[in-house]
């Protein structure tokens, strides 16, 4: 039989990491949504380090979500994965957090619209949207999130390092609170914006 679990090398760096920041802050039980889940690799990591939470994984991909299932595979806590697009209409159901890990600046701005749009209609009252990746604070940028910048931007001019300032004022207008923010491994931020 073919594996089809994809591997992603960032995941390796980020993992511990990301599992830190989210041990203090996931209920012991509830169903946490995964927004762009890409390999599974985080879902699997999560799941394992929570066995009481339930991970709810998505991908608009096919060949990806083929990968979060093969990752799962055996992990009673992880449901199958949806085909979820940020940016189109959400599925009907309820979450006690929404995870999106390194999507938004790899997809064009309608994808963070999508994103916390569907958040504010998912999440449970007192849930939470987690996000993880480079950002520019204040109108800059460390050197290497610069040049990551410019070779998003050379692939797909919508694509591009956001704005945290953009990013948080968009939150606010769909009813979060201002960020809580963790500075993370490699000039990453980790941005918690409560319901």
């Amino acid at each position: 039989m073919e594996d089809v679990r994809l591997e992603a090398p960032s995941v390796a760096r980020n993992r511990e990491p990301i599992l830190t920041a989210l041990r203090g802050l996931l209920p012991p039980a509830g169903l946490a949504l995964e927004i762009a889940s890409g390999s599974g690799e985080h879902a699997l990591a999560l799941a394992q380090a929570m066995p009481g939470l339930t991970i709810q994984p998505s991908d608009p991909n096919a060949e990806a979500r083929a990968s979060i299932d093969a990752w799962a595979r055996g992990q009673p806590n992880i449901r199958a994965a949806i085909a979820l697009d940020a940016a189109q209409p959400w599925p009907a159901l309820r979450a006690d957090a929404v995870l999106c890990i390194n999507m938004i600046h790899i997809a064009p701005w309608a994808a963070t619209l999508g994103l916390v749009a569907g958040a504010a209609g998912v999440l449970n009252p007192g849930g939470f949207l987690f996000l993880y990746g480079p950002y520019r604070v204040a109108g800059g940028m460390v050197e290497s999130n610069q040049a990551f910048d410019a070779w998003l931007r050379e692939r797909n001019p919508e694509w591009g390092v956001r704005d945290l300032e953009a990013v948080a004022a968009l939150a606010a207008a769909q009813g979060f609170s201002a960020p809580d923010i963790t500075a993370m491994p490699a000039n990453n931020l980790a941005l918690v914006f409560r319901r």
